[in-house]
Formats: structure tokens, sequence, C-alpha cells
């Protein structure tokens, strides 16, 4: 199979006192696996930048960075940290939660998430905006009329917010099968982002590796070796 780029997820980086859902990194944490990154001579960047790269042959030292949900610590802690070392990343918003929180979440720690403006300002700053649906539903569970509406919905609604093209989703709770894929390339994205390896493996479901705040040196270290013993790259 193609080998697939080094693409890290994340979701939330704040101060935490409970995260049952792991989902969240310490500020402190990922100011170190951003020097780490630094130190081995590699770059994190968006999505666009990395797949632009590849197809340019340039991608070699480039490390794709996106961070799911759209939390306002995207803009308090990540993008500061992001600019330091002139990295950039892609977020995946949920485009009808602007403003809002983690409703899905139901049960859990509430944790806010951006609105318009500050889609606006991460965007000036370099950072790409992609699309994580409307809702953040289980698109497997869809009907052909609603997955479309979350998927053609959510790209109209950021492209208007942030005046570019979003070339870009990502499958809420890494739920994608073959219907998905088709239905995000027919919505007109580039590239669609999964977690897991499976047949739909490609540029419409491409694998990330999860990252969290357990993960130091020792672990960045292992989990980057798999990543090149699977893809050869």
């Amino acid at each position: 199979m193609t080998a697939m780029p080094l693409v890290l997820m994340y979701h939330s980086v704040t101060k935490y006192d409970d995260d049952p859902l792991n989902i969240t990194v310490s500020p402190d944490r990922f100011a170190a696996q951003l020097r780490w990154l630094a130190r081995r001579g590699l770059r994190g960047v968006s999505m666009r930048e990395l797949l632009a790269a590849r197809r340019a042959g340039t991608a070699r030292r480039l490390v794709g960075l996106t961070f799911d949900d759209g939390y306002t610590d995207f803009v308090s802690e990540v993008v500061p940290a992001l600019l330091r070392h002139h990295f950039t990343a892609t977020v995946f918003m949920v485009s009808g939660r602007l403003g809002g929180s983690n409703e899905w979440d139901a049960g859990y720690p509430v944790k806010p998430l951006m609105d318009a403006d500050d889609l606006r300002r991460v965007a000036r700053q370099g950072m790409e905006v992609g699309s994580h649906s409307v809702v953040h539903p289980s698109l497997t569970s869809l009907t052909g009329t609603e997955l479309r509406h979350e998927l053609t919905a959510s790209k109209a609604a950021l492209e208007e917010i942030v005046g570019a093209e979003v070339i870009g989703f990502c499958y809420p709770y890494g739920h994608v099968g073959a219907r998905e894929v088709a239905a995000a390339r027919g919505a007109g994205y580039d590239y669609a982002c999964a977690i897991w390896k499976s047949e739909h493996t490609g540029p419409h479901a491409l694998p990330r590796t999860y990252i969290g705040d357990r993960d130091g040196a020792l672990r960045l270290r292992a989990k980057r070796m798999r990543h090149r013993m699977r893809w050869g790259s």
C-alpha cells in the first residue's frame, strides 16, 4: 500500500482536573511534544501543506498536526505554541456548534468551542480550517440525505466564515465506510481524515496517530517508529 504521512491527532490542549475521554493534553506536555518534533528536524504542518508537499515530493521532514472539534483552547493554547516553532496545523470544526460546547459528549466535562471570530483569527494566523460535520454525529448511522447535509452544509458554512475553500474533512468518532468515503469525495473535499487504518485507507480516509497527555519522548519515539514500520515513511 502507498506510504502514508505521519499525522498526529489531538483534540484539546488545556489544564484539566478530569479527562475521562483522554482527549486533553496539558499545555506543558504539548510544549514538550512540539520541542521533541523540532529537535529531530521535523516540522508540524497543516494537512493542506502536508499533502501539497507530498505531491511535490518534499514532505520527508513534515508531520501533519490535526485538532478535532474546534475547542477554544486552540486559540489560547495551541496556536501560540505552534507559532513559536513556526508550525501550522489543521483544526476540524463542528460548524453547527460554533460558540457552543461539546454537546455530543453528554455526561462528560463541558468544553467550549470556538466561534466565528476565533476561526477567522486562526485562519489569518496560517492555520487550516477543515470540517468536522455540522453536529458531530456518527456518519455511518445517517441516511444518505443526512450524510450529504453533514458534509456539504458544514463545508459551505465554514467557507463563508473564513473566506477560503475548505478542502478537508474529518469523520466524527473515526466512523467511516465505503459510502462515507464516496460522499466526502463527492462533496468536494480533497482529503478526509479517519483514525484507524482500514480497507478504506487512502486520500479520503487518512489514518492518524493519537496523541495524549501520557505521550512523552519515549512514547512519541515508539509511535513514530511504529508508523515508519507500517507505512515506510
